[in-house]
């Protein structure tokens, strides 16, 4: 049976399915062997436009929706110890890299975790590891920070402002504290405000706010209300997430078979339709499914983690770096238990020098993570840019799916150089993901065992 014919039979999938942040996924990552030398993978790489993410693996509480690689709080020392393998870490990627020619990074960004769970003359030292250890020039480059209510202080906002950062993004999720409740995450609105305040008179250029819809006991008005609560503070961005509850996460635990119907499916849909039209409504402009700009922000470089042209440098255990040919990180797990372990043994791991786990990119898998990570924005797929990298045309390459996502009305009209998603299919975007998966990726994701 084809593809189409498939789509004739059940012409509209579940929308909430897969969040793809990046492709191939982690669970289709594994241990490599052999292990390859990091200076021969970034050998003959272009190293002209790098982008650098530092992971920092600590949060003051683990929300319930999360599956982030983090742990909640930190022994005496562990922080210290883990920026001591983070500069390690560092000095033999900067080694391999080499100098011919030097490398240039064109943005970095610090992400967890919660990076402003670290104090801020750690915070300082993070700066250093970027600049001094990896060799990326922090103000001179875009540098986005992910930061949360209880933890984005005055004195660490003046180390990251002073230190060139130019994004901070919050995690809100809601300004209502029951619905934060009933998200295990429990924050006071005059907390959030408090933080908002702070950040906002730290004068970084661009505010971003995150909000998330499907909470349990969430209306059309508390959901509008938190959307007003976020636009009274005019952010330049602002990120709308569905909630998802995956496996091994707090609410994972209690999930029962409410969680899977299509009632949540259509009342996330509404309430993600809802804030869509709100934000266009008050000048913002939508980058993706998730991302909202507003129409007179700065530019901060590449959007949604959109880099199709690899060459990502991540720094620290939850992190993952890209070579055209190899994507690698560290291990990987979600469960309290194991993610501490694998704290542990990064923070002790003395020779940095190997890619450990990871998964080869083939030229197809190339195709499709080009094809998914612009497609999945609002100004779509560039034919002319696939054809120069590929030297096909992403009609033929991708027939059988493009023309299933035709036939439920979401690709619009864009003209015969350019595929861009319709506003429905941009609200279906975590379907149309998995549909462009390979099924050597779908086969290794399906067979990861989560822990």
């Amino acid at each position: 049976m084809t593809v189409a014919s498939v789509a004739a039979a059940h012409p509209v999938p579940r929308p909430y399915q897969s969040y793809l942040y990046a492709y191939p996924h982690k669970t289709a990552y594994r241990p490599l062997h052999p292990r390859p030398a990091l200076e021969e993978l970034w050998a003959g790489e272009s190293r002209q436009a790098l982008s650098l993410y530092l992971h920092i693996p600590f949060c003051e509480v683990r929300c319930g929706f999360c599956n982030l690689f983090t742990r909640v709080g930190a022994p005496d020392g562990l922080t210290g110890r883990y920026l001591d393998a983070l500069s390690r870490q560092a000095v033999a990627v900067r080694e391999a890299l080499g100098d011919d020619p030097s490398p240039r990074f064109a943005n970095a960004a610090f992400g967890g975790g919660t990076p402003t769970f670290l104090e801020a003359a750690e915070l300082e030292r993070l700066c250093d590891i970027a600049e001094r250890d990896m060799g990326a020039d922090l103000r001179s480059i875009p540098l986005s920070v992910e930061a949360s209510p209880a933890t984005a202080s005055a004195d660490r906002l003046a180390v990251l402002v002073r230190r060139g950062a130019t994004r901070l993004s919050l995690g809100v999720q809601s300004f209502v504290e029951e619905e934060a409740r009933a998200a295990v995450r429990p924050q006071r609105r005059a907390d959030v405000e408090a933080a908002l305040t702070r950040i906002r008179e730290s004068a970084v250029p661009v505010l971003n706010i995150d909000l998330i819809y499907g909470i349990d006991g969430q209306t059309t008005a508390s959901w509008r209300y938190s959307l007003d609560a976020a636009l009274a503070w005019r952010p330049e961005e602002i990120y709308l997430y569905p909630l998802y509850i995956r496996p091994l996460t707090g609410l994972g635990r209690h999930a029962d078979a409410r969680t899977a119907d299509r009632d949540w499916d259509e009342q996330r849909l509404r309430l993600y339709r809802e804030g869509r039209d709100h934000l266009l409504s008050e000048g913002y402009e939508q980058v993706s499914m998730r991302m909202f700009r507003r129409a007179d922000a700065p530019a901060q470089g590449p959007d949604d983690h959109a880099c199709q042209s690899d060459g990502m440098i991540g720094l620290g255990c939850g992190a993952r770096s890209y070579t055209s040919a190899l994507h690698y990180s560290f291990d990987y797990a979600v469960s309290m238990r194991e993610v501490r372990a694998i704290i542990d043994d990064y923070s002790a791991t003395e020779d940095f020098s190997r890619a450990l786990h990871g998964r080869w990119v083939d030229e197809d898998e190339a195709r499709r993570r080009h094809l998914l990570q612009s497609l999945l924005q609002a100004e779509g797929l560039a034919a002319g840019d696939y054809r120069q990298r590929f030297g096909t045309a992403p009609v033929d390459d991708f027939a059988d799916e493009l023309d299933v996502l035709a036939r439920r009305g979401w690709l619009q009209d864009a003209g015969a150089e350019r595929l861009r998603l319709s506003p429905e299919g941009l609200a279906h975007s975590d379907a149309i993901g998995p549909e462009f998966f390979s099924p050597a990726v779908k086969d290794a994701m399906t067979a990861y065992e989560l822990r």
